[in-house]
């Protein structure tokens, strides 16, 4: 099971996740946010990393010119796209780099519905819990929801998980909608503050969730 540990804010940290095997870092480029990563690492520093793990940059409702010179500056692998991003919007970014889009889901939402006018738009979906404004809630959206949906494309599982959420991924990622399931994304709940993880939190975690 592939693992994205988003909200990064220190390089050292994130050097270590690399070392760790984590797939993925994530990286918000939202300056209303409390992990705007802009305050603290710089792109030189990052390119100059050589990270072997993906680089996936969080995005919200910024312009095109703004999203393609981030990603040049820092050499972003991915885009997530956080906002109220349209159809036409992901089309135009998706010819130049790998996008994923983000649905906020509350317990009666028709996923099907929401997700069919970007499955030939983006490269890949995020379920993340609804709440108010943007960006992650750190709250638990209930997964049977997708088990029910037809989701014909790589998506990332996000919304909340936990420390405690192994075996509950491990019996999830049984389940006929998983054959779909890309990587698992993680964020305030293996938190110290904002944006500084417990790193020894992630790494018992990591390890029994590849055990």
């Amino acid at each position: 099971m592939r693992i994205k540990v988003c909200g990064m804010t220190q390089l050292e940290q994130v050097l270590e996740l690399d070392e760790m095997g984590v797939d993925f870092a994530g990286f918000i480029f939202y300056p209303k946010s409390p992990r705007y990563v802009g305050r603290s690492i710089t792109g030189e520093e990052l390119k100059r990393s050589r990270l072997k793990l993906g680089k996936v940059g969080v995005f919200v409702n910024a312009s095109y010119e703004e999203i393609m010179r981030t990603v040049e500056g820092y050499g972003l692998d991915m885009v997530q796209l956080h906002g109220d991003e349209t159809v036409r919007f992901c089309e135009e970014l998706a010819n130049n780099i790998t996008v994923i889009n983000v649905f906020r889901l509350s317990e009666n939402d028709p996923i099907d519905y929401l997700i069919k006018p970007f499955m030939d738009a983006c490269d890949m979906f995020l379920f993340d819990t609804e709440g108010a404004g943007y960006g992650g809630t750190g709250k638990k959206f209930n997964w049977d929801v997708l088990k029910q949906a037809l989701i014909d494309k790589l998506f990332f599982l996000g919304g909340g998980i936990e420390p405690t959420d192994v075996e509950q991924l491990k019996e999830f990622s049984y389940e006929p909608v998983a054959k779909k399931l890309f990587s698992i994304d993680i964020n305030s709940k293996f938190e110290l503050n904002a944006g500084v993880k417990d790193m020894e939190k992630l790494k018992v975690f990591i390890n029994a969730l590849r055990r």
